[in-house]
């Protein structure tokens, strides 16, 4: 395992991070959690050293099976959990965002219980708010830092303007996006800035939410958007996975693992990580896993350095990809498309 510098923070974070959305049990399809608990295990065994969750994350249930997977390497762990989001009052549709000075508190300690600890290495607003001003959003993340209730913190899905005014009250530690071949906006949108101001990047979705695994075909189908989010065709702003757009992208995704997987003797999957880890403001690639095997499967992706010449095959290969938009409106439900569609043939 490669480790590198998680921004200014002065820790080292694995290049591969455990992320714990799909061991919620309630958006990616069902889970075991004994399994998932196996599954992280097994990752702190191969030398990843950041695990990744939300209280979103299955109403909290993500946070305990992370509890009970850390019972003894909780101190060897960068564990990092979110706040700013929470359940609607019964027979609304939620969840609601809520970056309020109060709700980060309450969500703080409901979380510390939930994950059996004193502390978070980071805490991330989950997503912006816009009924609550950056600065007293900023201003409770200071104090949760001075109570010792997380050592470092930052901002997850949050815009470069976003995130340029929240450093007037606060420096920013950690950004986690979502940033894969599918999703390149943050190439533009925030990675010049965390690079300027030596913020840490954790990138999630790194296999396009199982795009790049290789693993569908056209015929693929992920049922009800409420069991697998990925039925309703949007991925963070993006309809990637939406009727002709998901067949012509399974067909992209073909073409990677037939001209430049196949010729390197390696999986797509890891093809896919080694490319997101070649952008020099990623710090970790954050990467869901259900079973050790999972686990086993993406590690190796870690140690390839990809080639210039299959960086330009890429390149030419992702040009016929569809459903990809430049906007990066994170204020909008993340299920929904955000701005104008790029037809296939597109530059993203």
């Amino acid at each position: 395992m490669r480790y590198r510098a998680f921004g200014l923070t002065g820790l080292r974070v694995s290049v591969l991070g455990f992320g714990c959305w799909p061991m919620a049990g309630d958006r990616y399809g069902a889970i075991e959690d004994d399994e998932a608990v196996k599954a992280i295990h097994r990752a702190l065994d191969r030398g990843v050293n950041c695990v990744d969750t939300a209280p979103a994350y299955g109403g909290g249930h993500s946070e305990e099976v992370v509890a009970r997977a850390l019972e003894k390497t909780r101190r060897d762990v960068i564990l990092v959990t979110k706040c700013g989001v929470k359940p609607p009052p019964p027979g609304q549709l939620g969840p609601l965002r809520d970056a309020s000075r109060a709700n980060i508190m309450r969500e703080v300690d409901l979380s510390l219980k939930r994950l059996r600890t004193d502390w978070v290495d980071v805490l991330l607003v989950h997503w912006p708010d816009a009924n609550t001003p950056f600065e007293e959003t900023m201003r409770a993340l200071e104090e949760v830092v001075a109570s010792g209730r997380a050592r470092f913190v930052g901002v997850s899905n949050f815009t470069g303007a976003m995130i340029a005014e929240c450093l007037r009250t606060r420096r920013i530690d950690v950004s986690q996006v979502g940033y894969h071949m599918f999703d390149r906006r943050q190439e533009q949108e925030t990675f010049p800035t965390c690079l300027t101001n030596g913020i840490g990047v954790m990138g999630y979705g790194s296999l396009g939410h199982g795009l790049l695994t290789g693993a569908f075909t056209s015929a693929t189908n992920f049922g009800e958007a409420s069991r697998d989010w990925r039925g309703g065709g949007v991925a963070f702003g993006q309809p990637i996975f939406r009727g002709e757009n998901f067949k012509t992208n399974v067909g992209v995704v073909e073409r990677l693992r037939r001209e430049v997987a196949e010729p390197r003797g390696v999986p797509l999957s890891q093809i896919a990580l080694a490319w997101v880890l070649g952008n020099p403001a990623i710090s970790t690639a954050l990467v869901g896993a259900r079973t050790p095997a999972e686990v086993d499967a993406n590690d190796a992706g870690t140690e390839l350095d990809l080639t210039p010449a299959e960086r330009a095959k890429i390149e030419m290969i992702l040009v016929g990809a569809a459903g990809r938009v430049n906007e990066f409106t994170p204020l909008r439900p993340a299920m929904e498309p955000w701005g104008a569609e790029i037809p296939a043939g597109g530059a993203a």
